[in-house]
Protein backbone atom coordinates (compact mmCIF):
# COMPACT_ATOMS: atom_id res chain seq x y z
CA UNK A 1 0.00 0.00 0.00
CA UNK A 2 1.33 3.63 -1.15
CA UNK A 3 0.58 6.42 0.94
CA UNK A 4 -1.32 9.38 -0.39
CA UNK A 5 -0.65 12.80 0.52
CA UNK A 6 -3.84 13.95 1.47
CA UNK A 7 -3.18 18.15 0.59
CA UNK A 8 -5.18 19.08 -2.09
CA UNK A 9 -2.75 20.45 -5.17
CA UNK A 10 -2.70 23.71 -4.14
CA UNK A 11 -1.56 22.63 -1.17
CA UNK A 12 1.30 20.30 -1.87
CA UNK A 13 2.47 22.89 -4.29
CA UNK A 14 2.96 25.24 -1.09
CA UNK A 15 3.97 22.49 0.71
CA UNK A 16 6.92 21.62 -1.75
CA UNK A 17 7.88 25.07 -1.47
CA UNK A 18 8.96 24.46 2.02
CA UNK A 19 12.22 25.58 3.59
CA UNK A 20 11.73 25.60 7.25
CA UNK A 21 9.63 24.02 9.98
CA UNK A 22 8.80 25.38 12.59
CA UNK A 23 7.25 23.72 16.03
CA UNK A 24 5.42 25.21 18.93
CA UNK A 25 6.01 22.92 21.94
CA UNK A 26 3.17 22.90 24.23
CA UNK A 27 0.16 21.51 22.14
CA UNK A 28 2.01 20.71 19.45
CA UNK A 29 5.54 18.70 19.87
CA UNK A 30 3.58 17.97 23.59
CA UNK A 31 0.15 17.49 24.52
CA UNK A 32 0.18 20.54 26.43
CA UNK A 33 -0.10 18.79 29.88
CA UNK A 34 2.54 20.52 32.23
CA UNK A 35 3.44 18.26 34.76
CA UNK A 36 5.79 19.01 37.74
CA UNK A 37 7.43 16.67 39.83
CA UNK A 38 7.50 16.78 44.07
CA UNK A 39 10.25 19.09 43.53
CA UNK A 40 9.26 21.17 41.26
CA UNK A 41 11.16 20.14 38.12
CA UNK A 42 8.61 20.42 34.69
CA UNK A 43 8.31 17.14 32.97
CA UNK A 44 7.19 16.69 29.55
CA UNK A 45 6.54 13.97 27.29
CA UNK A 46 7.90 13.85 23.54
CA UNK A 47 6.66 11.72 20.88
CA UNK A 48 9.42 9.40 19.33
CA UNK A 49 7.90 9.20 16.21
CA UNK A 50 7.56 12.82 16.02
CA UNK A 51 11.45 12.62 16.58
CA UNK A 52 11.74 10.86 12.95
CA UNK A 53 9.96 13.47 11.33
CA UNK A 54 12.16 15.83 12.34
CA UNK A 55 15.11 14.38 11.58
CA UNK A 56 13.69 13.09 8.42
CA UNK A 57 13.00 16.99 7.14
CA UNK A 58 16.64 17.84 8.70
CA UNK A 59 18.10 15.05 6.40
CA UNK A 60 16.64 16.51 3.18
CA UNK A 61 17.48 19.58 3.39
CA UNK A 62 14.73 21.10 5.38
CA UNK A 63 15.76 23.06 8.27
CA UNK A 64 13.78 22.60 11.56
CA UNK A 65 13.07 25.12 14.38
CA UNK A 66 11.28 25.52 17.76
CA UNK A 67 9.93 29.04 19.00
CA UNK A 68 8.12 28.10 22.05
CA UNK A 69 6.73 30.67 25.04
CA UNK A 70 8.23 28.48 27.62
CA UNK A 71 11.61 27.32 28.12
CA UNK A 72 12.74 24.01 30.28
CA UNK A 73 15.40 22.11 30.95
CA UNK A 74 13.12 18.69 29.03
CA UNK A 75 12.59 21.40 26.44
CA UNK A 76 16.39 21.62 25.83
CA UNK A 77 17.24 18.63 25.79
CA UNK A 78 14.77 17.22 23.48
CA UNK A 79 15.58 20.28 20.79
CA UNK A 80 19.15 19.07 21.44
CA UNK A 81 18.59 15.46 20.87
CA UNK A 82 17.17 15.80 17.94
CA UNK A 83 19.85 18.24 16.52
CA UNK A 84 17.69 21.24 16.06
CA UNK A 85 20.06 24.28 15.79
CA UNK A 86 17.24 26.94 15.56
CA UNK A 87 15.81 26.67 19.18
CA UNK A 88 13.86 29.64 20.38
CA UNK A 89 12.69 29.43 24.09
CA UNK A 90 11.08 31.67 26.24
CA UNK A 91 9.62 33.69 23.40
CA UNK A 92 6.68 35.23 23.94
CA UNK A 93 6.68 37.14 20.37
CA UNK A 94 7.08 34.77 17.89
CA UNK A 95 7.09 36.73 15.06
CA UNK A 96 10.52 38.64 15.88
CA UNK A 97 12.26 35.41 16.37
CA UNK A 98 11.16 34.22 13.22
CA UNK A 99 12.49 37.10 10.84
CA UNK A 100 15.66 36.82 12.82
CA UNK A 101 16.29 33.53 11.67
CA UNK A 102 15.05 33.79 8.08
CA UNK A 103 17.01 36.54 7.13
CA UNK A 104 20.39 34.62 7.29
CA UNK A 105 19.01 31.47 6.10
CA UNK A 106 17.71 33.24 2.83
CA UNK A 107 14.37 32.00 3.17
CA UNK A 108 10.98 34.14 2.89
CA UNK A 109 7.87 34.02 4.68
CA UNK A 110 6.02 31.87 1.73
CA UNK A 111 8.91 29.57 2.30
CA UNK A 112 7.96 28.59 5.97
CA UNK A 113 5.48 25.95 7.81
CA UNK A 114 4.46 27.14 10.96
CA UNK A 115 2.89 24.46 13.29
CA UNK A 116 0.79 26.06 16.49
CA UNK A 117 -2.10 25.49 18.62
CA UNK A 118 -3.14 28.45 20.47
CA UNK A 119 -3.84 32.18 19.89
CA UNK A 120 -0.25 32.88 20.89
CA UNK A 121 0.85 30.94 17.32
CA UNK A 122 -1.57 33.37 15.27
CA UNK A 123 0.67 36.53 14.34
CA UNK A 124 2.87 33.91 12.70
CA UNK A 125 0.80 31.37 11.40
CA UNK A 126 -1.17 34.28 9.31
CA UNK A 127 2.31 35.20 7.79
CA UNK A 128 3.93 32.52 6.36
CA UNK A 129 3.16 29.85 3.20
CA UNK A 130 1.82 26.75 5.10
CA UNK A 131 -0.02 27.03 8.47
CA UNK A 132 -1.14 23.96 10.17
CA UNK A 133 -2.78 23.17 13.30
CA UNK A 134 -3.24 20.13 15.58
CA UNK A 135 -6.64 18.34 15.88
CA UNK A 136 -7.01 19.80 19.18
CA UNK A 137 -5.55 23.08 18.48
CA UNK A 138 -8.20 25.99 19.50
CA UNK A 139 -10.94 26.25 17.56
CA UNK A 140 -9.83 29.71 15.92
CA UNK A 141 -6.51 28.62 15.40
CA UNK A 142 -7.86 25.80 13.23
CA UNK A 143 -10.09 28.19 11.55
CA UNK A 144 -7.10 30.01 10.14
CA UNK A 145 -4.67 26.67 9.12
CA UNK A 146 -4.63 26.04 5.94
CA UNK A 147 -4.55 21.99 7.19
CA UNK A 148 -5.33 20.66 10.26
CA UNK A 149 -3.76 17.38 11.49
CA UNK A 150 -5.45 14.06 11.90
CA UNK A 151 -2.99 13.67 15.22
CA UNK A 152 -3.69 15.76 18.84
CA UNK A 153 -0.70 17.68 20.41
CA UNK A 154 1.94 15.35 21.36
CA UNK A 155 0.88 12.33 19.13
CA UNK A 156 2.65 12.83 15.71
CA UNK A 157 1.81 16.14 14.57
CA UNK A 158 5.41 16.71 14.17
CA UNK A 159 5.57 12.85 12.15
CA UNK A 160 2.40 14.22 9.96
CA UNK A 161 3.41 17.45 8.76
CA UNK A 162 7.02 15.55 7.55
CA UNK A 163 4.67 13.21 5.52
CA UNK A 164 3.35 16.38 4.19
CA UNK A 165 6.30 18.37 3.20
CA UNK A 166 8.32 15.29 2.23
CA UNK A 167 5.28 13.62 0.61
CA UNK A 168 5.00 16.55 -1.58
CA UNK A 169 8.40 16.31 -3.30
CA UNK A 170 9.03 12.70 -3.13
CA UNK A 171 7.09 9.25 -3.04
CA UNK A 172 7.38 8.82 0.56
CA UNK A 173 8.27 5.72 1.15
CA UNK A 174 11.70 6.38 -0.92
CA UNK A 175 12.12 8.85 1.71
CA UNK A 176 11.88 6.80 4.61
CA UNK A 177 14.66 5.02 3.18
CA UNK A 178 16.81 6.95 5.34
CA UNK A 179 15.03 6.43 8.42
CA UNK A 180 16.06 2.42 7.84
CA UNK A 181 19.69 2.78 7.63
CA UNK A 182 22.25 2.84 10.91
CA UNK A 183 23.67 6.09 10.65
CA UNK A 184 20.03 7.68 10.92
CA UNK A 185 20.15 7.59 14.31
CA UNK A 186 24.22 8.82 14.96
CA UNK A 187 23.37 12.65 16.55
CA UNK A 188 25.32 15.23 14.84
Amino acid sequence: MSWINPLPEALQQRAARVKLVVFDVDGVLTNGTLTYSADGELVKHFNVKDGVGIKLLDSFGIATAIISAKSSDALARRARDLGIRHFYPGSKDKWPCLEAMMQPLGITPDEVCYVGDDVIDLKVMTRVGFAVAPADAFWMVQERAEYVTQAAGGCGVAREVADLVLGSRMFLEDAYIKAMLPEFEVQK
